[in-house]
């Protein structure tokens, strides 16, 4: 029995085809659009000013994943990269954190490795097909292998839309299953892209199986094809991520990512999540931002 089926049985003594719904049935499902706006609303209009201070920013900085992800990479740009945003910033402001990880292509992961001399940030790799999802199985958890094996600690994967579209849950949970699998220990964030989602029903579910496949992060966008992450969608898996720790005792953590860029956006996301989920789910074990055009203008307000 593999780890998904474990998962899911924690929740259905008699496991069958609809073990997956069953599972879904657990969780609080009374959270529309309209509510969750409002609660949004109603959070960011009380807690967002206390939380918008230079101690939060610093802190945010070091939960930032910054990203190449460009048909025009080459070794030498990922080099420079990591060089210049990574390398040089090691200690050159002891009151701030370094950021948490870098991330690229599977084919630069070995780059990264090579070039990065900063201590304590992670090196991560998209993998399975991105952004699209939509390649065969065994690619994936292939490409996956190589990205860990290369030097990848974090592994960002594209849920199977199609596969959750036609409500073909087990083969969607049992395809991130199996790359969590071929993670070999490497943290597996699973990017949900709620642009495409649109609805808190669908993000809610999509959520909800993407934990109990095995993700370690459920992660709102790609920051590609599909509107990026909003306040809403971020207080829908927050919701979930809430009752799952409950449910299970296993704290998984939610990573922001498409439009970020602004000092401003990123208290708000920083302010819902803790809001939330509580202060012990803003550390960068649980809490990460991906935006790398943030990063300066992070920077410039700190200073």
């Amino acid at each position: 029995m593999d780890y998904q089926d474990l998962q899911f049985e924690h929740f259905h003594e008699h496991a069958h085809t609809d073990k997956y719904r069953a599972t879904l049935k657990k969780f609080d499902s009374s959270l529309t659009d309209e509510k969750a706006a409002k609660a949004v609303k109603s959070l960011l209009d009380v807690h967002y000013a206390e939380n918008f201070t230079p101690a939060v920013l610093k802190h945010i900085h070091g939960c930032i994943d910054i990203t190449t992800l460009n048909t025009v990479d080459t070794r030498e740009t990922v080099w420079n990269l990591v060089e210049k945003k990574v390398n040089d910033y090691e200690g050159s402001r002891p009151d701030v954190p370094n950021i948490a990880a870098i991330c690229v292509c599977p084919n630069f992961v070995e780059t990264v490795k090579q070039a990065l001399t900063a201590a304590d940030v992670k090196i991560a790799s998209v993998a399975g097909g991105f952004p699209l999802s939509q390649t065969f199985t065994e690619v994936k958890i292939a490409e996956t292998a190589m990205a860990v094996m290369n030097g990848a600690e974090e592994i960002d994967i594209v849920m199977n839309l199609g596969y959750f579209f036609e409500e073909d849950y087990e083969a969607l949970a049992d395809e991130i299953s199996e790359i969590k699998e071929s993670c070999r220990g490497a943290t597996l964030k699973v990017i949900l892209e709620t642009g495409a989602l649109k609805t808190a029903e669908n993000i809610r579910k999509a959520a909800i199986l993407a934990l109990y496949s095995g993700a370690d992060f459920i992660k709102s966008s790609t920051g590609k094809d599909y509107p990026g992450a909003t306040p809403e969608a971020i207080y829908v898996m927050c919701r979930v991520l809430k009752e799952y720790v409950s449910k299970t005792g296993i704290k998984a953590g939610i990573k922001v990512s498409g439009g970020i860029r602004t000092p401003e956006d990123a208290v708000r996301y920083y302010t819902i999540v803790k809001e939330t989920l509580g202060l012990e789910y803003t550390d960068k074990s649980h809490f990460r931002i991906g935006a790398s055009s943030l990063l300066d203008a992070l920077e410039k307000a700190i200073v």
